[in-house]
This record gives C-alpha cells, structure tokens and sequence, in this order.
C-alpha cells in the first residue's frame, strides 16, 4: 500500500523543553514539559516535520513546484478567464500583496517543528542509538530543505535556529548558505548507509542519499546564483568546496544503491492505462509507488485522508477538456479533466529532438494521431493561452478496470488511476484522486549534477543518462550539452526555472514566450510573457510578515506596494 504521511494534529509543539515552573505536572495534554520523552514521541514529531513539505492543496501558490513550473520558459500561466492567481505567477505579478503568505508560512511551520525537535533532543530517552542518529539526521535534512526553499524563492530571509520567538533581520546568503550545508553535512553523518533495495528508502523519508543529493543541488544554485566557488560554514566549520561536494556525488553513485528505471516513460502513471495507445505503441508499463522504483532518491508523498495534502499541482495542470457539451473523460483517455494551466511553449516542443523518445513520453501534442486522443475540445471552460500542448508528467490520469494492478470493484469503465491503485480512498471525485507522488530528486538528477560539478566520471555519467532515454549517441561533457540534457530530462520537474536563475539565462523566459501564438477561447492570439529582471526571480515577501516585524523585514526588489500589481 502506498505508505502515506500524515499530520499529528495532536501535537503541541510549545517554546520550550525544560520543566514547567509549575509544581504541579500536567497529566491531561501534551506539551513541552513532559513531550517529546521517548522515541515513539520523538517519531510523532517527525511525521509532524514532514507534513509542511506536502504543501497546501489549497493554495496552489504554495507549492515551490508549481511557481517554478509556470514562471520558467516551458510553460504559459493558461487556465481560465478567471485564473489570475496563475497568470500572475507566469507574469511575475501579484494580485494581492500577500499572495505567497502560504507558501511563506508552510516552511516556517516546518523549520518551527525542527528547531523545536533539535531543542529537546537531550530530554528524550531513545530506544537505540540507532533511532536518535536516524530521527535527528532527517530533523536536519528538513530543516535545510525549508530553508533551501525559502532561500531560493525570496532570497533573504531571517535565519532562526531555535523555537523561541524571535524577530531576526534577513541574513545574507552566506550565513543562510553556510547554515544549509551545514545542517545537510549533519544529516549526512547522522543518516545510516542502508542500500537502497525494493521498498527502502522511498517512503518519503530522507536519507543519506537524498542529504548528498540535495548538498550538490544547494551548491550549484547558491554558487551559480551569487557567483561564487564555495559556501562558507559556520563557525569554524571552515569552506564546503566544489571537490568535497563531488565526493557526496559519487559516493551516491556508487554505494546508495539507487539506479535509473530502463525506461524512462515507466516513471509516471500515464504507463499504467494498457488500452492508452501510445502505451502499446511503445510497450509501457508504470513503475509504481510502493518501493520497487530505483530512481526515487527523494519523493513527497500525498494523503489521501486530507484534502490539503493531496497533489492538486497535478489537478490543476490537467485538462480543461470539460464543456457544455458534458462531460469529456473518454475523449482524452487516459488524461484526467482539471484547470488547464500551465500550457506547454512551442519553443519547448519545437526545439526538441525528435529522436528522444522523451519528448513525446513528457509532452501531450493533443494534435498527434500517435495519442490516440478521439477528441480535444478548444476553448473549454473558457481556456485560455491554449497551445495544445500539455505536460504529461504530473497531471490526473484515468485507467480502466482491467488494467494490471488496479481494482475490479467497479467492474468496466474509466475512473481515476488512483481510486483504482488505493479504492480506501472510497471516492471517485476526480479532484480528490491526484495522489501521484512529486519526485523532489531523481537519481538521474545525482548523475548529471556530477557531470556539470566536474565529476571524474562525468562522461560515464552523462552517458547513462543519454543511453536509457532512448539509446542516444553519446556527446561530449561541455556546459551547453548538460543544460540541453538537463532540460529534456527534467522538463516539467520545477527545476528548469531555478537551473535558468542559476546559469544566468533569466532572459530565455521572455524570448521563449514571446510572440506565441495561442488560443483565447477558440480565438488565435499573439501573447509575450516576458521575466521581470527587476526582481531577479525572487518572489514577494507577504507584506503581512514585514507588518509582523515592525519593518526589520524588508521587501525584495521590484516587489515594492505598487510594483508588480497584475
């Protein structure tokens, strides 16, 4: 079964972990006096540390994933007349002036939980060493991932590493930097050197692995972003260098276990519909989420027993093919109906090599006879910038009953994918069936941020990657055939923007999106959607925040009370 986290709402997590100055003990609810004390406590914290990372199907701007996706050059905001919140985000506007609260709140939450979990490490009476290591490396592991996430996406932020209340200043980078590798170097020294094998380490918790992984990935970006070599520790933790951190790399390689899926395709659930034609076609068949699946370093798992926790960036990234006419499910099997957004550039698709079969295995040309798609209907719920075009990777997928693995229960018919992989979930409302899980790093991400840091292997790298795309020709090692492969691997992923901001080539947004025909409601339409270079890729702070701090906060350039207003 697929194994779920979920949030331990009955936790409090107070400011302290000393004795209450009480004399009398609290015998009725949990709190910081007398909780965290054992390690069943301690993995009650931890499920309550993981569940920010799921983000807030509510507010799809919370999602990291989802603003990397529409403000990059692969996508168009799309949706609705009525979408603004996602053609601002594609716009690099605002239309309120706390419009990523949310997404600025959830880490919060996280690194909250965290401090509070490193506070009272020493007051927990752990079963096993074993179990304390474990437990506290994943506790750093978070805390870098939030951080990571709210540095990339507003660049200064307070950095707090304690529970108790504060109201630090923005740091610099550096010190912010230096504080994630560290935490990560931690993890890596906490966390065992269990292999991988089938049905371990892709659970959704972190691992040594994934804290290697997740170390280059926070060195390319700050060293390509801020131009500079290295990240200064802190303290006297003294300087994270490139060589150190391609040791992490191959170290990942060779001893984590992890490896790529023969094909490509098979890694997202559109293989799983046998009667879709282009599965037969290419003889597709889905990896699955229950641990046999090599490639997921890293992965966030989505519940299916809370409806802010389910993977709504794939609802709203599926078609908006229902109309007047009615309801439209077996005219696109197997693509799933929802919002429409993020429709995929002409660039992208254009400039692809059509001899990688993972440009059609991550793009829906719902023109190409190939697909098999019986009918597309234009303008549907008032669709706009339609290219027809359409990622394939995260989106709802319907199957049918006698597909292999998936429930009988309902006898013939299409329903959604996973009603049929999980039928618990006991409901067939396609906007509560996207529980596809986000893969947060992919073991071809470990190869070919070896290959661009410089790597002894990187040849060997580059060309594992190559060959299980399609037995591509093997090409030499330089920076411009990494970004094309790097593009083509992971198109659709949410890292092609942060790649871009890192490399310095913020201007292909806006050459990529500019002057492209699109649909408007049935009507041919020329738009340009050009990058906003006066924010430098960094997103809003939520005025309410900078309110909160009485001014120490101070808002990010090109973001100003009246700049960005869409």
């Amino acid at each position: 079964m697929k194994k779920i986290l979920l949030c331990i709402t009955s936790v409090c997590l107070m400011t302290s972990c000393s004795e209450s100055f009480l004399d009398t003990d609290n015998l009725t609810k949990k709190d910081s006096s007398i909780f965290p004390k054992s390690t069943a406590d301690a993995n009650q914290v931890l499920t309550a540390m993981y569940r920010p990372i799921m983000g807030d199907a509510n507010s799809p701007q919370s999602s990291s994933f989802f603003i990397a996706e529409l403000m990059s050059d692969d996508r168009f905001g799309a949706g609705g007349t009525d979408d603004h919140d996602v053609q601002a985000i594609a716009s690099f506007k605002k239309t309120s002036e706390n419009m990523y609260a949310r997404f600025w709140s959830l880490r919060w939450e996280g690194i909250y939980r965290t401090n509070f979990m490193l506070k009272c490490e020493g007051n927990i009476n752990w079963d096993s060493e074993a179990d304390h290591s474990r437990i506290i490396g994943e506790t750093y592991f978070l805390r870098a991932y939030y951080y990571f996430e709210l540095a990339r996406a507003f660049g200064r932020v307070p950095l707090v590493l304690t529970p108790d209340p504060v109201n630090n200043p923005q740091a610099e980078p550096t010190a912010m930097y230096g504080q994630i590798a560290s935490d990560l170097l931690a993890a890596i020294s906490k966390l065992p050197s269990t292999k991988w094998t089938t049905g371990v380490g892709t659970d959704g918790h972190a691992t040594k692995w994934a804290a290697e992984a997740m170390l280059a990935r926070v060195f390319l970006f700050y060293t390509g972003y801020y131009n500079t070599e290295s990240i200064t520790l802190p303290g006297e933790g003294g300087t994270l260098t490139k060589a150190q951190v391609i040791s992490f790399v191959e170290d990942c390689v060779s001893n984590s276990g992890h490896d790529l899926v023969p094909e490509f395709r098979n890694l997202w659930p559109y293989s799983a519909a046998v009667d879709y034609k282009y599965n037969v076609d290419n003889k597709l068949s889905y990896i699955g989420e229950d641990g046999n699946n090599p490639e997921a370093v890293f992965v966030v798992k989505h519940s299916g027993n809370d409806w802010s926790a389910r993977n709504n960036e794939a609802l709203f990234f599926s078609l908006r093919y229902q109309d007047e006419g009615g309801n439209k499910w077996m005219d696109c099997y197997p693509y799933g109906s929802g919002w429409g957004t993020g429709s995929v550039t002409r660039n992208l698709y254009e400039t692809w090599p059509t001899a990688d079969p993972r440009r059609t295995g991550s793009i829906l040309n719902v023109e190409d006879a190939n697909e098999g798609i019986k009918a597309y209907v234009d303008g549907a719920q008032n669709q706009i910038q339609d290219t027809h075009l359409w990622n394939k990777k995260y989106t709802a997928i319907s199957t049918k009953a006698n597909d292999p693995g998936t429930s009988n229960y309902l006898g013939t018919g299409i329903e959604p994918l996973y009603w049929h992989l999980y039928p618990s979930l006991n409901t067939l409302d396609y906007q509560s069936n996207n529980l596809q899980d986000f893969y947060v790093i992919r073991f071809s991400d470990v190869l070919l941020m070896g290959a661009e840091l410089g790597s002894s292997h990187a040849q060997e790298y580059m060309d594992r990657v190559r060959a299980r795309a399609g037995k591509l020709p093997s090409v030499p090692v330089t920076l411009e055939n990494i970004q094309n492969e790097r593009h083509w691997e992971f198109a659709f992923e949410g890292i092609r923007y942060y790649d871009l901001l890192r490399w310095h080539k913020e201007s292909l947004i806006t050459e990529h999106r500019s002057n492209v025909k699109v649909l408007n409601q049935k009507v041919e339409t020329t738009i340009s959607i050009p990058f906003r270079t006066e924010t430098k890729g960094l997103l809003p702070i939520p005025d309410q925040e900078i309110q909160k701090s009485q001014g120490i906060l101070v808002q990010n350039e090109g973001w100003a009370s009246n700049e960005g207003n869409f």
